[in-house]
Parts: C-alpha cells; sequence; structure tokens
C-alpha cells in the first residue's frame, strides 16, 4: 500500500505527554486540512499551521469543513477533537484520543461500582476544592450541599470585587446571547474546561462517562474533573470580563482562560489529580509498565503472549 499522507504514523511513545502540550483552540469559520505534520487553518486572513502533536484539544465551532487527511493526522497525533455549536458552549459529538492502557480505567470502574469506594473518590474531589475542611464523614447530599454553599459564597465575592451585577448561573445552550455578561463567559469559558478535561481523561485511559458526583451522562467524569478548577479559573475569569465588558466575551473568556491555564500548569494538575483520585496512595507510575495481561477466574491476572495449552491439548 501506497503512503500518500507524506508522513509515516507516530508510535504513541514518541509523541509529547498529554500535559506537555498546548491546552486548546478553538477553530470556526475555517477550512482545515493538513501539510505533513501540521494541520492547516485557511481563513480569509489566510493560512495558519498548527503543529498536530503539541494540541490536545481542538474544539469545532460552525463553519468549520475538516478533510479526511487533516483527520487522519489528528487522530494519528492523539488529538481530542470536539464539534460544538456557536461560541464553543453546546457539545455535539467528540474524537475520542489514543491510549495504549486500561490501567486507570480498571481502577475506575472498580472504585465507581462500589458504593464505599465511590463515595471516598467523590470526598477527596471535595477535599481538592476545599483543602481547609474536613469532609470525611459526610454523605454525598451534605457534599452537594456544602458545595453549593461554597461556590454561591464565590459568585457574590467576585460580584462584589468586580462591581458586576449578579443574579445566578443561568446556562441556555439554545439561547446563549440572552445570557448576561458573566453567564456568557461562564458558560464559553466552562465548555473549553469540559474539553480539555475530556482530553486529559482519555489520553490517561479512563472513561469519561463514569464520574463519582456527577452520574448518568455520557460526560460525567469530564464534568467532576473541571469542577475542580472553576473557582480559580472560569469564575473570577467571567467576572473580571464582564466589568472590562469586551465585545466579544466569549472569545475573551476562552483566551483569557488559556492563558490562566498556562500560568496555573492546570494540564499537568488534571493528570495528576485523575491519578490521585483513582490511585491507592501506594499506586506508583510503575504500574503502566504492563498494561496488557490475561484474566482466569482461578489464577487472577497472567501474562499474556504465553501459550498457556496444556500438554496433550490440540485445542
Amino acid at each position: 500500500m501506497v503512503n500518500t499522507t507524506g508522513m509515516e504514523k507516530p508510535e504513541i511513545q514518541a509523541l509529547p505527554r498529554v500535559q506537555d502540550r498546548i491546552t486548546f483552540i478553538y477553530l470556526e469559520h475555517c477550512k482545515i486540512n493538513r501539510d505533513n505534520g501540521a494541520i492547516t487553518v485557511k481563513t480569509q486572513s489566510g493560512i495558519t499551521n498548527i503543529p498536530a502533536a503539541a494540541i490536545s484539544v481542538l474544539l469545532l465551532g460552525p463553519g468549520t469543513d475538516v478533510t479526511h487527511r487533516a483527520m487522519e493526522l489528528i487522530g494519528d497525533t492523539g488529538v481530542t477533537t470536539i464539534w460544538v455549536g456557536e461560541h464553543g458552549v453546546r457539545y455535539y459529538a467528540h474524537g475520542r484520543a489514543l491510549t495504549n492502557h486500561a490501567t486507570l480505567l480498571l481502577k475506575q470502574a472498580q472504585l465507581v461500582s462500589n458504593e464505599k469506594k465511590h463515595i471516598q473518590v467523590a470526598r477527596k474531589m471535595y477535599q481538592l476544592r476545599f483543602p481547609n475542611e474536613d469532609v470525611s464523614k459526610l454523605t454525598m447530599q451534605q457534599l452537594r450541599g456544602r458545595e453549593g454553599s461554597r461556590i454561591r459564597s464565590l459568585y457574590r465575592e467576585q460580584a462584589q470585587k468586580w462591581n458586576v451585577a449578579w443574579g445566578r448561573r443561568e446556562y441556555k445552550p439554545d439561547d446563549y446571547q440572552s445570557g448576561d455578561p458573566v453567564n456568557k463567559a461562564l458558560s464559553a469559558g466552562n465548555a473549553c474546561l469540559y474539553g480539555l478535561a475530556h482530553a486529559v481523561i482519555c489520553a490517561l485511559g479512563c472513561s469519561p462517562g463514569l464520574g463519582f458526583v456527577h452520574v448518568g451522562h455520557e460526560l460525567a467524569f469530564a464534568y467532576d474533573i473541571a469542577d475542580l478548577y472553576k473557582a480559580e479559573t472560569t469564575i473570577p475569569i467571567a467576572f473580571e470580563l464582564a466589568s472590562e465588558n469586551p465585545d466579544d466575551i466569549g472569545s475573551a473568556a476562552r483566551r483569557r482562560l488559556r492563558d490562566e491555564m498556562r500560568k496555573g500548569h492546570i494540564l499537568d494538575r488534571m493528570v495528576h489529580d485523575i491519578k490521585f483520585l483513582l490511585s491507592d496512595d501506594e499506586w506508583q507510575e510503575e504500574d503502566y509498565k504492563s498494561t496488557l495481561y490475561l484474566w482466569d477466574n482461578v489464577q487472577g491476572e497472567l501474562d499474556h503472549g504465553v501459550s498457556y495449552a496444556e500438554e496433550g491439548d490440540d485445542g
């Protein structure tokens, strides 16, 4: 078979780690193609080349036209692609990033299906968000109540700090323009934060649908992880931008969020926090070394690539 792409498919281990990549790029009203190892973005202003392996999340908004060759490269380099609505605030579909192990996925499934361990993970999530509080004995209902109280207080504090009128959080995916400036900025910023969380989750081999606080949605775990960082990113950004009143507050929120993510090392922290949430204290990075094994109901985990046929067994 002739290779017509001009570039061999890269090995997964040769690609940049997810925490070393750009957080996200939002594109709309453009033609996306491929030039060797870069995706090309053609707009009325000209053509921009972006190294595909340097991107974590590609958010594709209205008016984007993507070629098959571009999607080949995006898939080969492990970029999570998400198709979103105008201003990046409505989710339609996603393309899953590459991974070569299921270590954390198995752990995630074990934790989410055990009621006692499930709530332990939820408590760890709240502990990350509110480190000065003891949540070790709180029920899920109490945890949600504590969270709601803290977030409402944060909204009030930010509104007072930036002298911005604030009523309540409202999200209308079918009517983005009807929102006030703060809610518009929150919706745009949160959509990007969800996309980044989704990319990291998939890159680590986890399931975005197996959540611990949010449940019953295909992106439940992505919402769980994104919530860990809203208090330091999207919420203060939204109120500050509302006080500045930019022409396009959604675009401004995405740009400001990207800067804050880089400064706060959010990508690195997501990787670390997900491993912490899904792992026992004694878990080590070396657990990834053997990522494929056979399961036996008597002997447990067995090495793969070995013939276990008994002598005389012709099967």
